[in-house]
């Protein structure tokens, strides 16, 4: 009796899935990055279409009428429905045609043919395309499989309703009981502190660079080095996030965070910084560099690009010598070295609300040598994220301090409602990689990295920016290093006199045969500078920040020590007269 019971009660009512909306994502502007529409799939059940009619004295020929009916609702040929009706004649459940809008829905149930169901479904949408697609992620059939979507799985997803309905002898719904009705909980919505304009600006450079040097891949980071919010973060090459299924796994994977490098000489204001704050030396100290190469023991060699000379500190990172900085870590010895790395926060992950960040290596110290010092001073021997080295220099924009790099600005319920809001540690409160008065010291060495050093003609006439350059060798493990392949990496921020931005872009593997075959150069400073500086300049464009005044020359004291020094670059007519040139 009991079981007679259950299927009369499952003949007359029956349970419906009432679909949460999945949250939408906003950049902080509040412009679209991901919304649902809701739409839905037409099944038919055959074996209740052909019972239905045969019951209710209707002719098959009016079932074929009905059937061509539905057919042109939904673009399909009638042949099509016919002969699935065919060849499934048993099944219950024959799904015929998928995202349909209202408006086509309405059509149908106003046909009111039997055996012809609906089921409402979630369709993610991406309305800026590939824009900020390693940070977005993607859908699966189960819900977030990669990125923003995969790691707040439930908080957008919310929570499904239902409804239990009486239902007459054709499966439509009578009548639903107030306790039978249990409505869904939609998903939050989420906001971030991407600006969508600089990340398309950021994407649209980055893609520039990695193709005009047939690069393999390369990777773009923007933050505010007050906040440690991040403006933009791309990768190339990229994906379209709707279409993540058919996207290769190296492909999806954010390497901003994820996939750590041997950063070469990008790692220099990180250990000359710390050594001016300590007191080992000073920006005007001489260096006996001799000459091209130097062998600071037994067999190890290093080299510089250029012969310069003896060079002062200042001009140890604006030309970025190898033999100096070696000389300067041989001066801080290993104890010191590994402490500066660690002040600025490398070998440890930066803790950004995203999913899967690698925390790079900075080695333990015991483990460290003779050549150790040489290696570390040139960035080689520890693996750095691009994400850990922008948020490292984004210490010399602020102060000292060493950010918080964050991307989740705040959530809304479903009707639009504050839930919660990020706020950012006040700088004050974070920890101090470099006292302020040296991390200016830095700040203002590294402006001339752009105006007469490495990055020389990609300064802007606009806004100085500060920088270092990097061509790091890459490893090819048990073979060594790579003599014609490298990493091309520059940091950067801007305006000096008041930092708004911090950037840190790296081109992985530029092709050097083509680069040379072009009369281009492959080194740091030719291939992601430019790129870089263009994103400072199209950004703060953007946000309205004024111009920089001139950049004041170096003090006399330091200037004596300068080579080929001249004051006239440091002006807006020489910038621009030195871009031109390069160009």
């Amino acid at each position: 009796r009991q079981l007679t019971l259950e299927r009369a009660d499952r003949q007359q009512h029956r349970t419906e899935i009432l679909l949460s909306r999945r949250g939408s994502i906003y950049d902080s502007t509040g412009m679209l990055m991901a919304g649902t529409v809701q739409t839905k799939t037409v099944f038919l059940d055959p074996k209740f279409m052909q019972d239905s009619y045969q019951s209710e004295g209707h002719s098959l020929v009016e079932m074929d009428e009905a059937i061509a009916k539905l057919a042109a609702a939904i673009d399909k040929e009638p042949f099509e429905l016919s002969q699935l009706l065919g060849d499934r004649a048993d099944s219950r459940f024959v799904k015929v045609a998928e995202h349909l809008d209202e408006e086509i829905c309405q059509e149908i149930l106003k046909l009111d043919i039997p055996g012809v169901g609906m089921i409402p479904e979630n369709e993610r949408y991406y309305p800026m395309s590939s824009i900020g697609a390693h940070l977005l992620g993607g859908m699966g059939k189960d819900g977030g499989i990669e990125g923003l979507e995969k790691k707040f799985e439930k908080k957008l997803a919310g929570k499904n309703g239902s409804k239990r309905t009486l239902k007459d002898s054709r499966h439509r719904s009578l009548a639903v009981a107030a306790e039978d009705y249990i409505p869904p909980d939609h998903g939050q919505h989420l906001i971030l502190t991407l600006d969508a304009n600089i990340q398309m600006i950021a994407e649209q450079e980055l893609a520039a660079a990695c193709e005009k040097y047939r690069a393999k891949k390369g990777e773009v980071i923007v933050m505010n080095p007050r906040t440690g919010d991040v403006l933009a973060m791309a990768n190339w090459p990229t994906f379209d996030p709707a279409t993540l299924d058919d996207v290769d796994p190296r492909v999806r994977l954010n390497r901003c965070l994820a996939e750590p490098y041997e950063p070469g000489s990008t790692i220099k204001p990180f250990i000359a910084g710390p050594a001016m704050a300590w007191r080992l030396t000073r920006p005007n100290e001489i260096w006996p560099i001799a000459a091209k190469s130097w062998r600071p023991f037994g067999r190890r060699i290093v080299t510089d690009v250029h012969a310069y000379g003896p060079l002062s500190t200042w001009d140890v990172l604006v030309k970025s010598s190898n033999i100096g900085m070696s000389m300067i870590g041989q001066r801080m010895g290993n104890p010191n070295l590994h402490r500066a790395l660690l002040g600025f926060g490398f070998g440890r992950p930066t803790s950004i609300d995203l999913l899967g960040e690698d925390p790079g290596l900075v080695r333990d110290l015991q483990k460290w040598g003779m050549n150790s010092t040489i290696s570390v001073s040139q960035g080689y021997e520890l693996m750095v994220t691009p994400l850990q080295l922008t948020r490292a220099f984004c210490a010399y924009a602020n102060g000292g301090r060493l950010v918080q790099p964050q991307v989740v600005k705040g959530w809304l319920d479903a009707e639009g409602n504050l839930v919660s809001r990020e706020q950012p540690t006040e700088l004050r409160m974070l920890p101090e990689a470099i006292d302020p008065l040296s991390a200016a010291g830095v700040k203002r060495i590294l402006a001339d990295t752009l105006v007469r050093g490495t990055a020389r003609g990609s300064a802007s006439t606009s806004w100085n920016i500060f920088g270092k350059t990097g061509s790091s060798h890459i490893s090819e493990g048990i073979h060594g290093y790579s003599a014609i392949r490298y990493n091309s990496s520059f940091l950067g921020g801007a305006p000096a006199e008041n930092p708004q931005l911090v950037i840190g872009m790296v081109i992985h593997d530029p092709d050097k045969s083509y680069a040379v075959s072009q009369g281009m150069s492959y080194y740091g400073g030719a291939v992601s500078a430019p790129p870089a500086s263009r994103v400072l300049e199209r950004s703060l464009a953007y946000l309205q920040v004024p111009a920089s005044p001139e950049l004041p020359p170096p003090p006399p004291e330091i200037a004596r020590t300068l080579v080929n020094y001249d004051a006239k670059v440091y002006t807006k007519d020489g910038i621009a007269r030195t871009a031109s040139a390069r160009e």
